[in-house]
């Protein structure tokens, strides 16, 4: 897979989708739990600044998969505040 996927013409981090793709396949509830977000966040912190793409994957995830409410407020506390910081 390349670095990124394209969807209905929008350009995605391929490995945040692939990431919350793995996280809500297979056993579970099929929402990404804290840990799947912590490894999201683990992700978009990889290069040391926020992207646009990555804002937009982040975007595309949050509005089209399924979180748990642990899991959304810990990840949208935590991305604001290392957001802040780029």
């Amino acid at each position: 897979m390349g670095y990124y996927k394209t969807i209905d013409g929008v350009k995605y981090d391929a490995d945040l989708i692939e990431a919350a793709e793995t996280a809500v396949a297979g056993q579970g509830d099929g929402k990404i739990s804290f840990e799947d977000a912590q490894i999201l966040l683990e992700k978009v912190k990889d290069g040391d600044t926020y992207t646009d793409v990555e804002k937009a994957t982040m975007a595309y995830i949050r509005e089209n998969f399924k979180w748990t409410e642990k899991a959304d407020e810990w990840f949208r506390a935590e991305i604001r505040k290392w957001a802040a910081t780029k």
